[in-house]
């Protein structure tokens, strides 16, 4: 096992150990190893090799006996044990917003819930409302918490499906009965969450390849195999098709199966208003629905399909209609850009708060990835359960990161941390004063605790929109994919206030906000508001959150142009500076 894994098996024992009542400085000793763990800086591996365990304060000798057997032998009996003692549907009660451990324990001993399933049953029979700390609101929002995870039972987050499916698509492009492969569908075009993960491949042999498929690592059952299409269920839940076509075919099949429905339905009206039938088995030269190879219109790339139907290539971020069929008969399509044109993120955390890296751990790690510049943007003080950073403690983070920063000159390296801070937007304005706020590099300005109130939100909002020392808004409608919906907000009236004041809107780029959305995106870059790509980072593996970022901007219309982050330091220091009413 490698230290997120490992990590992973800490924080559910310590969150077991919870649910049977232990003592709590047992179960936070679990939780306290997990976040030592996701802080290291070396491999797991080496440090267990090495017998260097013993060397890292807040891991004690018990920790070190389980986290060797974890690394070493992929499995931990007392885990194994622990887990076999609870009912594995009070885990399952875990994943419902408002529950924790110690609610979850009471509902199991004085109700014996046990499972989503009886926890509804005495929802609807108002037993939860009769429980002291509980009521009528709590039982509510209960009942909303369960339908909205059976509204995205079957949906999964975009980093999951990638990682499930990246290692797949590269077995398949190395298997030697492979011409050509890819993956397809909602995940081909960047949506934030996704049903199932689509394969296509070209092969003379799909028997073979089909059989080498659902033999891969990872795959939990086989649900279907044919000649041309097997369908697995994945450990990860997901399930996962894959669909083998002639190389001939495999232009036509990819396009089609990457979709969406909607744009489908498009290029099909193009065809038939050209006097040509488009299917996923080719562009034909006929009336009627064909797979005739002697009317197959040539069509070596997607590109050629595209361009028979008189347009421009369509990325597949694009293929939404809305909007990228005029584009592209009048060459107006966005012009592509790499997630490597970014040069930093402006938006992330520190071990000041609570993120779980060092100032010189998270410099040293942007250097080694060639970026130019890290927003160091810890929490204000309201955000208390976050560690959040008073005004005596932000100043001192200030001279601790003009320290790490002329270290890095002194060494020649080509990396500055920027100060910041990431304010909270409160009911009666910021949580830090503008003589505060005006000695920052950079401020973000963030909603943690919304109204019910949707003009009040998007009052809150404006107002911060209007603060001269205020470069970008957080996070807007503070979404959580497949765990909570946005907050009550006028996004239009927001992006129109950022327009008038010049102020820049973030695409957060974890892949579990995604925020702002990527359907708003078109209007924003309509009026002229920039967008900021940041990692939201709390950890060093985040930072390779830039990478969906861009994918999400793509999708969004958005060129490297309109994104701040594209900019050099240099460029960087004089738009900060350009916030209009900013006097530095």
């Amino acid at each position: 096992m490698d230290k997120d894994q490992v990590a992973a098996v800490l924080v559910e024992i310590g969150t077991l150990l919870e649910l049977k009542g232990e003592n709590p400085f047992k179960t936070r000793a679990y939780h306290n190893g997990a976040r030592i763990l996701e802080g290291l800086t070396e491999p797991l591996e080496k440090l267990v090799a090495e017998d260097r365990l013993r060397g890292i304060k807040g891991i004690g000798e018990a920790l070190q006996e389980k986290i060797t057997t974890l690394v070493t032998t992929g499995r931990l009996p007392y885990h194994e044990d622990l887990k076999a003692s609870v009912p594995p549907g009070l885990l399952d009660l875990l994943g419902l917003q408002g529950l924790g451990p110690k609610k979850v324990k009471r509902l199991h001993e004085e109700l014996s819930i046990d499972s989503v399933e009886t926890l509804e049953k005495a929802c609807r029979e108002d037993r939860i409302a009769q429980l002291d700390g509980f009521g009528e609101k709590s039982q509510s929002k209960l009942l909303e918490a369960i339908a909205f995870r059976r509204k995205y039972a079957a949906q999964h987050l975009l980093v999951d499906a990638l990682t499930a499916a990246e290692p797949i698509l590269g077995s398949l492009r190395d298997h030697p009965d492979v011409t050509r492969c890819s993956i397809a569908g909602s995940l081909r075009r960047s949506k934030e969450v996704i049903g199932d993960i689509d394969f296509v491949v070209s092969s003379r042999n799909p028997g073979s390849v089909l059989s080498f498929f659902v033999q891969q690592p990872g795959i939990a059952s086989i649900l279907a195999q044919g000649e041309t299409k097997a369908s697995v269920r994945l450990d990860s839940g997901i399930q996962a098709d894959l669909r083998v076509v002639s190389d001939i075919e495999y232009p036509f099949a990819l396009a089609y199966f990457t979709g969406s429905k909607e744009h489908n339905i498009v290029m099909r009206q193009r065809a038939i208003a050209r006097g040509l039938r488009l299917n996923e088995y080719g562009l034909f030269r006929s009336a009627e629905e064909t797979r005739d190879p002697e009317l197959r219109v040539a069509c070596a790339e997607e590109a050629d399909l595209f361009r028979e139907l008189g347009l421009d290539y369509v990325p597949p971020e694009l293929r939404e209609d809305r909007g990228e069929f005029e584009a592209a008969e009048s060459h107006r399509l966005p012009r592509p850009f790499e997630w490597t044109s970014l040069r930093g993120s402006l938006h992330n955390h520190s071990d000041w708060s609570d993120g779980r890296n060092t100032l010189s751990n998270i410099a040293s790690h942007a250097a080694d990835l060639g970026l130019e510049y890290w927003g160091i943007t810890d929490h204000s003080k309201a955000s208390f359960q976050a560690q959040g950073l008073d005004p005596k403690r932000l100043r001192q983070q200030i001279l601790a990161i003009a320290e790490v920063n002329q270290r890095l000159r002194d060494e020649g390296v080509d990396l500055q941390l920027l100060s910041g801070t990431e304010v909270d937007i409160l009911k009666d304005g910021l949580d830090f004063d503008d003589d505060l706020l005006s000695e920052l590099e950079v401020v973000v300005a963030s909603l943690h605790v919304p109204s019910s109130d949707e003009a009040e939100n998007t009052k809150r909002f404006i107002r911060a929109a209007e603060n001269p020392y205020v470069h970008m808004l957080g996070h807007l409608s503070g979404r959580l994919l497949l765990e909570r919906d946005a907050y009550r907000l006028n996004q239009t009236a927001i992006i129109d206030a950022c327009a008038a004041t010049g102020t820049w809107i973030e695409l957060n780029a974890s892949p579990y906000r995604f925020d702002l959305d990527w359907r708003l995106w078109q209007y924003a870059r309509s009026k002229g508001v920039k967008c900021v790509i940041n990692c939201d980072a709390h950890r060093l593996e985040h930072f390779a959150w830039l990478r969906l970022g861009a994918s999400v901007a793509r999708k969004g219309w958005l060129e490297a142009g309109d994104i701040i982050n594209t900019q050099s330091l240099v460029q960087l220091r004089r738009s900060l500076a350009l916030k209009p009413g900013r006097s530095r």
